[in-house]
């Protein structure tokens, strides 16, 4: 609770003026990526969380968006949604838990899971990852390609809402990055482009920066 309070602090309107966006005590950023779509994101570890764990979160020209903690197998182990006011953790013995090693080893990883939430209570998520063989190379930095398949699921079984499309992993960082994929809601259907651009590393220009740079100001399909 202590770092949901800290982070709903930095989700205020003071820190959506701000140039540099500050992490909570505790907590050391090792990476920031600029990507489309007008978001900036950044990456850290706080010494009070379990080893392997590690921490996002995402910006856009109004200030934080989202907050995120996973497990070094990648798995969601609480989110933060500002724009919608809830948030979520992972159950406690998922029935098919998302595994990055799997990803790695076999090329394709399925996964079954639910998350709580005091809000929005549970939700089903169901879907695939799977390695492409296709390694590309941005800002100096190689990532592998995926593609990916998920649905979301209400407690009473109903489709929320469903995505597919392309992502990244950093076999190193041991995270997926965002790509791009097309989600459906009901009858209506959106794509989106979330592909990093900039990689920024502590002592670079523009590290934790809170101001995002690339397709800012331009209406995204």
């Amino acid at each position: 609770m202590r770092f949901v309070a800290a982070l709903i602090l930095l989700a205020g309107p003071v820190a959506a003026q701000q140039s540099t966006f500050e992490l909570p005590t505790g907590c050391e950023a090792y990476l920031t990526v600029q990507a489309n779509s007008c978001k900036v994101e950044h990456h850290f570890t706080c010494s009070f969380d379990p080893e392997g764990h590690q921490r996002r979160v995402s910006l856009d020209e109004n200030g934080m968006t989202y907050a995120g903690r996973i497990d070094a197998e990648t798995q969601w182990i609480e989110s933060i949604h500002v724009l919608s006011g809830h948030s979520e953790r992972l159950e406690d013995s998922p029935t098919e838990p998302a595994s990055l090693s799997d990803l790695i080893a076999n090329g394709v990883d399925d996964y079954d899971f639910r998350t709580l939430s005091e809000q929005i209570g549970e939700t089903r998520f169901v879907g695939q990852d799977t390695l492409t063989g296709r390694q590309v190379t941005i800002d100096g930095i190689t990532l592998d390609e995926t593609t990916y398949d998920i649905t979301a699921y209400d407690d009473a079984g109903e489709v929320m809402w469903s995505s597919k499309g392309n992502e990244f992993i950093n076999r190193e960082w041991r995270m997926f990055l965002s790509g791009t994929g097309t989600t459906t809601i009901g009858d209506d259907s959106f794509d989106r482009d979330e592909s990093p651009v900039e990689f920024i590393f502590p002592g670079e220009p523009g590290f934790l920066s809170a101001r995002p740079k690339h397709e800012c100001g331009v209406a995204i399909s």
